[in-house]
């Protein structure tokens, strides 16, 4: 907290140091709309929303080093940018804390926000602890009661994406109504393309075999499965921070994957499958594939230039899917 506290701090001053130094220097830019996002989709969506005009904004991803979303801290800079942006657009899960702060200091009172988890409302899911996972120890409230905490992969859902993708439009077209309508034409073209890969998601269901997935991993997956009527099992929850699996969660694993014949461990995207493998280890036939679900959490700047796409990369999860449903 406290080196949140001074980097916040430190990105004041230096916002105060600027205005003052460089008080002119927005008149050279004032016609491009300057756009703050913290994690790769809400980029990617924002982009699509723009279309053609992408090029007459700035657009920043924060995460852009592939720094995981529970951990990130902005620095000096990002504070910058987001307090002199139009736009800003973050999760606002408890990973987020640190906002408030930014904004509270923000130099452009006319800032557009865009906070998911408020915007999907009702639609956010609380994280739960399925049998056989791996439990964390729960934070009080002031007054000694549990404080709900809100699974943010939001994300992950296709259904979502297409609301928040509606909502990126409107706040767009609130700082640049010039540009409206194409804007809203952008936005239901794309709507149009997440609905089509919603489509194909919901067919690879009904025509599985197999509706559990199990991980051997973090399990950021929730609003995807809950789309689609799938069960599933996981070492941990999606926001959590712990790597080393108990024997009694591999244990409890390694049986449901024999249980219920699976051919597939699941994990999310990096190198590290040692709990998976594990699992695998202990299972009776120890031939199941390990198949990785990209979450999209640690997206760099530099996939973003190789042409990185949010569709695209659930397009690669679909694919994954049908593997492990089989």
């Amino acid at each position: 907290m406290k080196k949140q506290v001074s980097v916040l701090a430190m990105g004041m001053a230096l916002i105060m140091g600027l205005s003052a130094c460089h008080g002119n220097t927005k008149k050279s830019n004032e016609k491009k709309l300057k756009i703050v996002t913290t994690i790769f989709p809400e980029y990617d969506w924002v982009v699509n929303v723009l279309g053609d005009k992408k090029d007459d904004a700035e657009i920043t991803m924060l995460l852009d080093t592939g720094v995981d979303l529970h951990s990130y801290q902005p620095t000096a800079e990002d504070i910058l940018k987001i307090s002199t942006c139009d736009l800003f657009i973050y999760v606002g899960g408890e990973s987020d804390e640190w906002v408030e702060g930014a904004l509270k200091n923000a130099t452009n009172k006319d800032m557009v926000t865009i906070n998911l988890l408020e915007t999907l409302g009702d639609k956010v899911k609380e994280e739960e602890l399925v049998e056989g996972m791996e439990g964390e120890e729960e934070e009080e409230g002031e007054e000694g009661e549990e404080e709900p905490e809100y699974d943010e992969h939001v994300w992950l859902s296709l259904k979502n994406a297409s609301y928040l993708v509606g909502k990126i439009e409107e706040a767009i077209a609130k700082i640049d109504a010039t540009n409206g309508d194409t804007y809203k034409k952008n936005a239901e073209s794309y709507q149009q393309k997440l609905s089509d890969l919603d489509k194909k998601y919901e067919a690879a269901v009904n025509a599985a075999s197999v509706k559990t997935l199990l991980f051997g991993d973090r399990f950021p997956f929730r609003y995807m499965v809950d789309d689609y009527g799938l069960s599933y099992y996981a070492a941990f929850v999606g926001c959590s921070a712990e790597t080393e699996a108990s024997f009694e969660t591999i244990a409890f694993l390694s049986a449901k994957v024999d249980e219920l014949s699976l051919h597939a461990v699941m994990t999310i995207e990096g190198k590290d499958h040692k709990i998976a493998d594990t699992i695998v280890g202990n299972t009776q036939s120890k031939d199941q594939k390990i198949l990785s679900m990209d979450s999209m959490q640690s997206v760099t700047g530099k996939d973003v230039k190789s042409g990185a796409s949010y569709l695209a990369i659930m397009e690669k999860n679909l694919n994954v899917l049908e593997e492990a449903l089989k």
